[in-house]
């Protein structure tokens, strides 16, 4: 039998750390969730792997690099209220709730959504809510938020989403521009969001977060 402890602890020496991800709560929480409990059935074996894990219908579980840079990014604070985009089976939310008060994580796909919430309750990670609902509309019942962040890739982020965040409040995204990505965090000023590039990423495109193509002759 696997050594599923062993494995974990490579993934952050190895993945993680190497990374430039330096707050201790993110290392420490990268290490403490069981990766392998939020997979698809079968893929156990690919958990700890260095790469995107196909979730089905072009979704995927973002590298643990890659989470752990956004997170390590966005510095969630233990009093703040984060909206969890594209929560597929609920790993990224396992995650953002040991740093956060609450979560609310949005799935688009509702079996999906009901096996993240199944998942995460096993888990423990009793401050996260799951609702199964378009990821482009966001959480509006249940914001405003501290943070926000998107479970893949986007080419614009809906008017909708922008508005639930707190002035100051932080949002990261994975803006993607032909085969080329970059993860970007933002802050909230105002109306708008003030965005910096933060590393390279990739990961498809979310459904709702494609720039709407205009018709030429």
């Amino acid at each position: 039998m696997a050594d599923i402890p062993a494995q974990r602890t490579t993934m952050v020496d190895t993945q993680v750390r190497p990374s430039d991800v330096t707050k201790f709560p993110v290392i420490d929480a990268m290490l403490s969730v069981p990766r392998e409990e939020f997979v698809p059935d079968g893929a156990q074996a690919t958990a700890y792997c260095d790469g995107q894990i196909a979730l089905g219908g072009g979704r995927v579980m973002l590298e643990p690099r890659t989470l752990a840079k956004i997170l390590d990014g966005l510095d969630i604070q233990p009093n703040e209220l984060v909206l969890d985009l594209g929560c597929g089976l609920g790993y990224s939310s396992a995650v953002i709730a040991r740093l956060a008060e609450a979560v609310i994580a949005v799935e688009e796909d509702a079996e999906m959504a009901a096996e993240a919430e199944t998942r995460l309750v096993v888990a423990g990670a009793d401050n996260v809510a799951v609702f199964a609902a378009p990821l482009a509309e966001g959480g509006p019942r249940h914001g405003p938020y501290d943070v926000a962040i998107l479970q893949g890739g986007v080419e614009t982020v809906p008017s909708a989403v922008v508005d639930q965040i707190k002035d100051g409040g932080r949002i990261a995204a994975i803006f993607v521009q032909g085969v080329m990505g970059v993860c970007r965090i933002g802050w909230k000023n105002g109306d708008s969001i003030d965005w910096r590039d933060a590393f390279n990423a990739m990961a498809p495109i979310l459904r709702g977060f494609a720039r709407k193509r205009e018709f030429r002759l």
